[in-house]
């Protein structure tokens, strides 16, 4: 397994530690910079993308809405809900091609996620593509 996909991995962990309450996101990146288990590229990595979804959280919350009109944000898995975080997150605001920020979101969905989940999760990343094609 690459180490984006690690960073991914841990960015998931994190934010879904977060929204379960037991730490803020200050906290958790202060944490992962302290923790000896995982490679500096890999802490990285996750730390750009938990600092980046949680500062702009409000924006791709929306478009999540927007791209799930059959599914209110808080009623879906916190583990599709922050996998759509982060390839959300990845398609407005990194340099990751689309296509690839989609398959490893779908990757992940299936890895820590039900057996709906890569389908939903490669719904929601492809409308939410399409729109930021279109604002671009």
């Amino acid at each position: 397994m690459g180490n984006r996909r690690k960073g991914r991995e841990l960015a998931l962990r994190l934010l879904y530690e977060i929204e379960l309450g037991k730490k803020d996101a200050d906290e958790e990146l202060k944490l992962l910079q302290e923790e000896n288990r995982e490679r500096r590229v890999v802490k990285d990595f996750a730390a750009g993308l938990l600092k980046g979804t949680c500062e702009n959280l409000e924006r791709i919350d929306g478009m999540i809405a927007e791209c799930s009109s059959n599914w209110d944000i808080s009623r879906m898995t916190p583990v599709d809900r922050n996998i759509l975080r982060i390839g959300a997150y990845e398609l407005f605001y990194c340099d990751t091609p689309p296509a690839v920020a989609i398959d490893e979101a779908i990757e992940i969905a299936r890895r820590y996620g039900t057996q709906e989940s890569a389908s939903f999760v490669n719904g929601v990343l492809d409308c939410i593509r399409k729109t930021v094609s279109r604002d671009s």
